[in-house]
Order: structure tokens, then C-alpha cells, then sequence
């Protein structure tokens, strides 16, 4: 468990430029983008830079969380995220549109993570924040994780964050929802005001066997539900 005054929210995914700069610009929050390699552009919320390795993605979120934890502010954000390539690898697993995949690429990247993790190169963060759009259409709400759509879906994706991530620690995984940018941002600093208390994560492992545990249309039918594994 990390030791230091501010609170930490990793923004999970990729979120938006216009959505970052608006929250920058709030008294109460400090964002930490990550730095990149030198040369390499990469994307707003810390996506892949091109010829970046999965090793200098996890490296390059794991630099900015410690930069995190050095920060003294109300809320400090941070646009990466070590679990990423762990979570669109899971994500890939269960897509429907896309070419069967199997588990192999999920435990390369589950694996680098957790040597990075038993290094002591991060510790989880405070919190996950995930944006999410509203559709305005739909049951509960209608909320949709930002770039949960894949070209020719009929559905949104399997989400990491809001499946297994969020089954581990209901209290350590919040969403903020907005139909524009700007009511995102706002709903993301609203939010943040209302960050519910609970237990801290468990080890990195263990998150990993609730995520290979984790059947996605427990999503649809309860919390509880769903322990059938692709894995197994």
C-alpha cells in the first residue's frame, strides 16, 4: 500500500486531449502524463508509440506513478497505466468481431507485468477511473467505456476495467460519464469528490486469477455471477 497524501487515479484506457487539458486545468488536480521514449510521439492517454516495446510501455506507466506518488496535491491523475497491454490482451480474448485468440499473448503480458510489479517498479494505484460516453440509448444508464466500440461491432467490447479489475475491488474502480468531452471532464471532477472508501487491492497475482476467472457476461447478469474461464 502506498504511503503518501494524494490520492492516485490511473485514467484507464485512452482518454481524450480535450478531456485531459480541461481537467489539468483544475486547482485540485495534478495530471501526470507519461514520458515518453525520446522520438516517440505516442497518444494522449499513454497508448503505444510506434517500434514501443510492451517492456517500455509498462516501464514508461510505472515511471509516471512513481512520479505520482511524489506529488503532493488533493488528486493526482495519471494518463498510464501498467496493467494496460494486460487488458486489451484480456479484451482481445473475448472479442467477437476479431480473429480467434487464445491465451498466450494475455499471459506474455500478465507475466511482464508481474515482474515488473515483483520488482517494485509500481504499486497499484488508489484508484481506476473509467470515462465513459453516454449513448442516451439503452438500459442502466447507457454508459460505454470511451473506444469501447471495435469496427463492425454490434456491441461494446468486453471491458477489463469494469469487468474482472472492478469484480476484485467494486470500491477502487469508479466511472465518470458524459456525452461530450466537456461533460466528461466535468463528471470525471465530480467524481473524484465522491471516491468511495474499501479494502486495498490484494497482491498483483491475485488480481491476475480473478481476471483469468472472470467470464465476461457475468457483465450482463449479476456481480457475482460468471466464473467460467477462457483459461481454463
Amino acid at each position: 500500500m502506498r504511503h503518501n497524501p494524494s490520492t492516485v487515479v490511473v485514467l484507464a484506457g485512452q482518454p481524450r486531449e480535450d478531456v485531459l487539458s480541461a481537467v489539468g486545468r483544475s486547482l485540485n488536480v495534478v495530471l501526470v502524463r507519461p514520458e515518453l521514449p525520446a522520438g516517440g510521439a505516442g497518444r494522449a492517454g499513454g497508448g503505444t508509440a510506434e517500434g514501443e516495446t510492451a517492456d517500455g510501455r509498462i516501464e514508461v506507466a510505472a515511471v509516471a506513478l512513481r512520479r505520482a506518488a511524489a506529488v503532493s496535491a488533493p488528486y493526482v491523475l495519471v494518463a498510464a497505466d501498467p496493467l494496460a497491454d494486460v487488458a486489451a490482451s484480456w479484451q482481445a480474448m473475448w472479442s467477437l468481431t476479431a480473429e480467434s485468440h487464445g491465451s498466450d499473448e494475455f499471459e506474455l503480458r500478465a507475466a511482464e507485468a508481474m515482474a515488473t510489479w515483483r520488482a517494485k517498479r509500481f504499486e497499484m494505484p488508489d484508484y481506476y477511473l473509467v470515462l465513459a460516453e453516454e449513448t442516451g440509448a439503452g438500459p442502466a444508464g447507457a454508459l460505454e467505456p470511451v473506444g469501447a466500440h471495435e469496427a463492425g461491432a454490434a456491441a461494446p467490447r468486453p471491458d477489463f476495467y469494469l469487468g474482472p479489475l472492478r469484480a476484485v475491488r467494486p470500491n477502487r474502480v469508479a466511472v465518470a460519464a458524459g456525452a461530450s468531452p466537456a461533460a466528461q471532464a466535468d463528471a470525471l471532477l465530480s467524481e473524484l469528490g465522491s471516491l468511495r472508501h474499501g479494502p486495498w487491492w490484494p497482491a498483483l497475482d491475485e488480481i491476475l486469477r480473478t481476471v483469468r476467472g472472470f467470464y465476461p457476461g457475468a457483465l450482463a447478469e449479476s456481480p457475482a455471477a460468471g466464473q467460467a474461464s477462457l483459461l481454463a
